[in-house]
């Protein structure tokens, strides 16, 4: 700090000085409180403005250095460097604020977003069951149909549980107004080769059979001409409702004949 008063000066800061400067200011809140004992000194230090101004956008608060460079051109209108300084304080200023407004229009969006979900779920009675602690989260989320006016259409991600072979496929996009035979036959292919943990070849879309169970353990067989739409509002009577668990709806596919018999005795009994 000097000793005696920093005179006005309206000459441009050298890159050799702005360096010198910029160096000074790695404690900022030490060269803050020096340049308003500067200031306190001499109301008209262009310097102690300059570096307060300085100091003050790198702590990100931009308007009290725009603010200290203004005070500085009311003396010093002429000072191209307290001048650039200005304009860069205001320009990080405004990109401030534009990314703030921004970052709470995502906000915004998303919680509008996650309140038309939870308005849906209620309507379809589906029952929302959270992940157990520890188990990885899917990539895919359950979303409104961005492509129907009516934001009333949702698209789930769901899996296809292969209850004999302890697998399953997941569909990440079930709209709610497919049919389940079109999965499944995107799934079973006609003529392609049967997935390796099939090795008896019985899972062939023609002959399998699909099956919903409800959150009051109920068993509902699924016709492939039913969308998923149908099946949410067969399983919602009565207070029931499907089960979103994991953020995932969930079906089970069996062979038809003695594995799709032994199967539903299986269930009755561990209800």
């Amino acid at each position: 700090m000097p000793s005696q008063p920093i005179r006005r000066s309206s000459r441009c800061f050298t890159s050799t000085e702005q360096r010198a400067i910029l160096n000074s200011v790695q404690n900022y809140g030490k060269v803050l409180r020096d340049c308003s004992v500067a200031i306190t000194i001499n109301v008209k230090s262009s310097k102690a403005y300059y570096r307060s101004a300085l100091a003050l956008v790198a702590l990100e608060r931009h308007d009290e250095a725009f603010d200290s460079c203004s005070r500085c051109l009311r003396f010093d209108p002429t000072n191209q460097s307290v001048l650039s300084l200005k304009e860069k304080a205001e320009k990080l200023h405004n990109a401030k604020i534009k990314k703030e407004q921004e970052k709470q229009e995502r906000l915004r969006v998303a919680e509008e977003k996650r309140r038309r979900l939870e308005v849906a779920f209620k309507e379809r009675n589906l029952v929302v069951v959270p992940n157990p602690k520890g188990t990885p989260e899917v990539d895919y989320k359950p979303r409104l149909d961005e492509e129907d006016a009516t934001r009333s259409t949702l698209i789930f991600p769901v899996h296809f549980l292969y209850p004999q072979h302890a697998t399953s496929d997941m569909v990440p996009d079930f709209h709610e107004d497919a049919s389940f035979g079109e999965y499944l036959a995107a799934i079973f292919p006609p003529n392609a080769e049967p997935p390796n943990w099939d090795k008896a070849g019985e899972y062939v879309n023609s002959r399998l059979s699909i099956y919903a169970t409800t959150s009051k353990k109920r068993l509902l067989k699924i016709g492939k001409k039913m969308t998923l739409r149908d099946v949410i509002r067969e399983a919602g009577k009565d207070g029931d409702g499907l089960e979103l668990q994991g953020d995932c709806l969930a079906f089970r596919v069996v062979p038809r004949g003695e594995v799709e018999t032994n199967w539903i005795a299986e269930f009755k009994r561990n209800k």
